[in-house]
């Protein structure tokens, strides 16, 4: 039976502070003891949900991206979560998918938070990143993406496009019923297991997170919640009860046929 298994951190964060949350995940990480595949950092995991990526962008190339290729490689994990990355004179809010080889895909933010003021710093991307491992199929989305059911919609060809949708996030509580609510309609809509990895604390703007962190399989049940507090909490999900889920119930196959149209 295929499985995967996803160890999600769910941790406050240090305002504007690289060095210290790097330290800190990376003691978190090499604690990690029971066996894992995937380990899922928070949205901008290295500072906060912070406007100031002019100061705080680095390059593919620097410390922070170096950073989790070294500890995918020695931990040999899939490492994943979105920091701030400048390219071509551009800030992109960019999730990293780092492979045990040190190979990586990346997903650009497709929709940035105006009501922060995101939409001014950072350039959104125009591309969605589905990954592949052991015959599993993840699509990669941040926070805000949640609210636009089009961007996450599978796209039938030859059966469902992804079999695990995945948000990191710094999602405040005090939207959190609608956090909790989209990622089960997510899974629901989608027929697939839903990932929300959230941040915990207050960040630099004296706004709360409680985390809220959850794991839902393709019918809506939570397998996995957690508010308030940081959290390690690893998961195993299985493919057969997605596979018997899929083909009890093919709804897909009458989903309404589209197209994203970019800019």
């Amino acid at each position: 039976m295929s499985t995967l298994t996803f160890t999600l951190l769910q941790q406050a964060l240090v305002w504007e502070d690289k060095t210290a949350n790097i330290q800190h995940f990376s003691s978190i990480i090499h604690n990690i003891h029971e066996h894992t595949e995937v380990v899922v950092l928070p949205e901008m995991f290295s500072t906060g949900f912070s406007m100031r990526p002019e100061i705080f962008a680095e390059k593919m190339d620097g410390p922070t991206v170096t950073w989790m290729r070294n500890t995918a490689v020695e931990k040999k994990i899939i490492l994943t979560g979105s920091l701030m990355i400048e390219e071509n004179g551009q800030y992109h809010n960019r999730l990293i998918w780092m492979l045990p080889n040190g190979e990586y895909g990346y997903y650009d933010k497709k929709h940035c938070f105006g009501y922060a003021g995101e939409d001014k710093h950072y350039t959104p991307g125009s591309k969605r990143l589905i990954a592949s491992v052991k015959g599993w199929r993840i699509n990669l989305q941040i926070c805000y993406d949640l609210r636009f059911p089009v961007w996450a919609r599978q796209q039938q060809h030859d059966g469902p496009e992804y079999d695990v949708l995945l948000y990191v996030a710094n999602w405040p509580e005090r939207r959190n019923h609608a956090w909790k609510t989209l990622l089960q309609a997510r899974a629901i809509e989608n027929q697939c297991y839903v990932i929300g990895v959230n941040r915990v604390g207050r960040d630099g703007n004296d706004i709360y997170h409680s985390g809220d962190s959850m794991v839902i399989d393709a019918m809506g049940t939570i397998l996995y919640e957690k508010a308030h507090g940081d959290d390690v909490h690893t998961i195993t999900l299985e493919k057969q009860p997605l596979d018997d889920i899929r083909s009890k119930l093919p709804f897909l196959k009458d989903a309404d046929p589209f197209t994203i149209h970019h800019g």
